[in-house]
């Protein structure tokens, strides 16, 4: 299935509640789940009885929206999380946590994910001062990842960087502010993961 290219408003809505896909903007009074609380299309506002399968399928949906992969690489995901030591679905969100878009959006360089993704694609990172340019690059603790040189001087990361100096570090990264670049200290615990995201029901959609 091809990347979801239309409005990502109507992705919050769906979900029924924010999956801050529009940076600056989920946190305004101009976010669509402030203005319009109801699922897009005409049937948005009828009651409707979610079905455990339901409610199963909507929580992978909001993960695979949240990081921004498609549905073959959250499979994958998925697989690499059940061979892991550990439970299922919190593997699951901390190899999603580790890929390098998510990375770089938790070090406050990029607004949302969307916009880390395209940063990356476009080569404005590095990891251990190796140029890489793949979104979906799973990093591991004590890799270096860094702004490079040549991007420094972009006025598109002076100004991001500079509206994201008071953002708070989750604390399995550790951010040198002042020469752009930052060490990934260690693996997330749960608690570190701010999102609403119910992986004990992604694992048992899986599970079936």
């Amino acid at each position: 299935m091809a990347r979801y290219t239309g409005p990502v408003c109507k992705l919050c809505r769906r979900e029924g509640q924010k999956l801050f896909l529009k940076g600056e903007r989920c946190y305004s009074s101009r976010c669509a789940i402030e203005r319009r609380n109801y699922a897009p299309g005409q049937h948005g506002q009828g009651r409707k009885k979610t079905s455990e399968y339901g409610l199963q399928l909507r929580a992978k949906q909001q993960a695979k929206r949240y990081y921004g992969v498609l549905e073959s690489q959250f499979r994958d995901y998925y697989e690499m999380a059940a061979r892991r030591q550990g439970i299922a679905g919190e593997n699951l969100l901390f190899i999603l946590e580790s890929r390098l878009d998510n990375v770089v959006y938790r070090l406050g360089w990029a607004t949302s994910r969307k916009e880390a993704r395209q940063l990356v694609l476009h080569g404005h990172f590095t990891v251990d001062g190796k140029r890489v340019n793949i979104p979906s690059y799973l990093t591991k603790p004590g890799q270096v990842i860094a702004i490079a040189s040549s991007s420094k001087d972009s006025e598109k990361i002076k100004a991001v960087v500079e509206a994201s100096a008071s953002k708070p570090i989750v604390k399995w990264l550790e951010l040198d502010r002042e020469n752009l670049k930052a060490k990934v200290i260690g693996i997330p615990e749960r608690a570190d993961i701010d999102l609403a995201v119910e992986e004990t029901l992604i694992v048992e959609l899986y599970s079936k």
